[in-house]
């Protein structure tokens, strides 16, 4: 965490959220993060105002890593860190609902991602909003089989042939082929600093290693929320669509 954790990707990482939110604070809202991963997008939250924060993973890793986070901030009492998981019915029902469920580039790794999808849009509440961010398999290059296989591989390989195979994904996706592109690839290295939590090979072990995996259609995701939830905003990148949606009910009562 100490590693690639600076004020300056902190900063960054509130003002992503916010942007993509349409908001300049979360002043009024409260914020589940399911998947917190580094916990960087909890300490956003917490940053960007919510008036409660609770963030939960699978893996006890990040778990840890998002506690040192909230230690960094302070310890506050409206931040809660826990492990979890989004496939168990029974452990979100007592999370009950909330304003804002986030879960960014996490469902897709569940080995359920609709089930995932389903659990964690029942956590919002009554006109909240739901962002979450999956993997497209309307962009990735050169398909999404493709990239099952490699992942498949990558996995089942030890320490000296995933070290070949991250030199492989360097040469064939981060230079293109060109050793001429090693200025363009480092300025890349560069900007990932500043950029939302990863290091560039965080980020290339993180994607290749990533396992079980899932890719989603966009449209199929609008479509299967489509009866409880209307889209308010979508951005589809390199790899990872991003997705906004508003429970069609009611929104909650405001707090006295």
């Amino acid at each position: 965490m100490e590693k690639h954790y600076s004020s300056e990707r902190r900063s960054v990482a509130a003002s992503k959220l916010l942007s993509f939110l349409g908001r300049e604070s979360l002043e009024g809202m409260d914020f589940l993060d399911i998947g917190s991963g580094s916990g960087l997008h909890s300490l956003a939250a917490f940053d960007a105002k919510a008036e409660r924060v609770h963030s939960f993973d699978f893996d006890p890793l990040s778990v840890k890593t998002t506690g040192k986070l909230r230690q960094l901030a302070g310890a506050p009492l409206n931040w809660t860190v826990e492990r979890g998981d989004v496939l168990d019915f029974d452990y979100l029902e007592k999370l009950g609902t909330w304003s804002l469920v986030y879960s960014w580039g996490v469902l897709h790794h569940t080995g359920a991602m609709w089930q995932a999808i389903e659990n964690a849009a029942g956590r919002v509440a009554p006109g909240g909003l739901l962002f979450i961010a999956l993997y497209s398999s309307n962009v990735v290059k050169p398909s999404a089989q493709f990239w099952l296989d490699v992942k498949r591989r990558y996995n089942a390989a030890d320490a000296r042939h995933r070290r070949l195979m991250e030199c492989w994904y360097i040469w064939r996706f981060g230079l293109g082929r060109n050793p001429l592109r090693w200025p363009l690839l480092l300025k890349q290295i560069y900007d990932k600093k500043k950029g939302r939590g990863m290091s560039y090979m965080t980020d290339v072990r993180d994607w290749l290693g990533g396992w079980p995996m899932e890719f989603a259609d966009d449209q199929a995701v609008v479509s299967y929320l489509k009866d409880r939830f209307e889209l308010v905003r979508m951005s589809t990148g390199e790899a990872c669509t991003e997705f906004l949606f508003r429970e069609r009910g009611s929104p909650p009562a405001a707090r006295n």
